[in-house]
């Protein structure tokens, strides 16, 4: 099946050409748009052959739409000019996933859409229900801000699913997209220079169930008091409401350990229900789902120590669930700090038989820790702080290396998967 011409006579600009933007290009411009294309970087631009390069206020006539990127902020905390230029003229600015449902229903497919979003927990989801529609045998695709973009997936038949996570910075720009099964897993404080604060965030992550009807399921996790404030708010609302939690759930998968992968097991499994898959297919991809890199992934097994991978762990609440799977380990954490830095993961502090800090907030994770009587050393990098943490590790008998950054990445690494992918290359003892 192909993309009819959908977008022919219609005038699009693309700003920011990286991963999501040069294939939303090439597909509009596929499926008959104009198509003009921008970013800030020379060598980018440079790059982009075969397209009009110039900047979307430089653009001759009515633009239909913008495509932003989804890390440019259109709004806060400082609007990139060309997007507040195309806000003050009119242009609705979109994502991808927008004009992928645009191109779907005007190619007359009827496929569904499932979306999924949350402040943790959303890539493991999403994969794990495209691992159940799979063993189902229910044709899917499955990307947007996991994996391929949006508008790289390919036209489904009828019966088919995408299966899209979706970020708040995607969420605050669709138009008509409905989700016929939409899925809130979690909320905790992220992104709020993004939203002006936990108001707003919150704001964008509840547009994921905008414009669902009757025929429609939202499911919502109520392990947090912000999401069981948007499962209120859900019921009196059109689609039916399916509430999900985590708490003393466990999955029996060995990829799916502690309860917040219950959580997303559950979160699956209801969406999987919704779209009419049978209870022994769920059961079967639970139990067979092979798990994703840099969550919670034993990348490592030296002299009878573990070492787990949990480098997506770019916040303090992400870090809690993994820290809480483990009774007692060697903590490597550090990076660019969230607000708060680790103040919240002090319940779990009594696990910590010693932690090693990298990156630009380690010295502040180090006081915090220091506070709480925890052994600690700034370690600094990576490269230093893994054979410290693995000698550490061996003997305390703790047997568990747990990279857990409840940091971001980019002081030290381009993003959490480099990240993740050094610190596997040296707990296999690598250099």
């Amino acid at each position: 099946m192909k993309f009819s011409p959908v977008f022919a006579g219609m005038r699009f600009a693309v700003l920011g050409l990286g991963k999501a933007g040069m294939p939303a290009a090439c597909a509009l411009r596929d499926m008959g748009a104009q198509v003009s294309v921008w970013d800030d970087a020379p060598g980018v631009r440079a790059a982009a052959a075969g397209f009009v390069v110039e900047k979307p206020s430089a653009v001759a006539g009515r633009l239909d739409g913008l495509v932003l990127s989804p890390g440019i902020a259109h709004k806060l905390p400082k609007a990139h000019e060309q997007a507040a230029w195309a806000l003050a003229h009119g242009v609705p600015v979109l994502t991808d996933a927008e004009l992928l449902f645009r191109a779907v229903r005007g190619s007359g497919s009827k496929a569904r859409f499932a979306g999924i979003t949350g402040t943790n927990g959303k890539s493991t989801t999403t994969a794990l229900l495209a691992h159940i529609l799979d063993v189902a045998g229910v044709p899917n695709a499955a990307g947007a801000n996991l994996g391929p973009a949006a508008l790289s997936l390919p036209l489904l038949p009828d019966n088919g699913v995408y299966v899209l996570e979706m970020s708040s910075y995607m969420l605050e720009r669709l138009a008509s997209l409905r989700f016929d099964v939409a899925v809130m897993l979690n909320l905790s404080p992220d992104h709020l220079d993004r939203h002006g604060g936990m108001a707003g965030y919150a704001a964008a992550k509840r547009a994921i169930f905008a414009r669902q009807d009757a025929g429609c399921v939202a499911v919502v996790g109520v392990d947090d008091a912000p999401s069981r404030e948007m499962a209120g708010w859900l019921d009196e609302q059109a689609a039916r409401v399916v509430r999900i939690s985590g708490v003393g759930g466990a999955t029996g998968a060995q990829a799916l350990p502690g309860e917040h992968n219950a959580q997303n097991a559950a979160a699956a499994a209801a969406a999987a229900r919704a779209l009419g898959v049978a209870e022994a297919a769920i059961a079967r991809a639970i139990a067979s789902f092979p798990g994703l890199a840099h969550r919670q992934q034993e990348v490592a097994l030296r002299e009878g120590v573990r070492f787990i991978n949990d480098s997506k762990a770019t916040n303090a609440d992400a870090a809690a669930r993994a820290m809480g799977c483990y009774p007692r380990f060697i903590w490597i954490a550090g990076g660019v700090a969230k607000a708060g830095g680790i103040d919240d993961l002090a319940p779990y502090f009594l696990r910590i038989e010693k932690a090693f800090l990298i990156g630009r907030d380690g010295p502040a994770f180090a006081a915090t820790l220091s506070a709480h009587g925890v052994e600690n050393d700034v370690a600094g990098t990576l490269e230093t702080a893994v054979p410290l943490a693995f000698e550490a590790a061996k003997a305390s008998g703790a047997g568990v290396v747990l990279f857990s950054p409840a940091a971001a990445s980019f002081d030290q690494f381009t993003n959490f998967e480099a990240r993740g992918a050094r610190f596997a290359a040296l707990a296999k003892g690598g250099v």
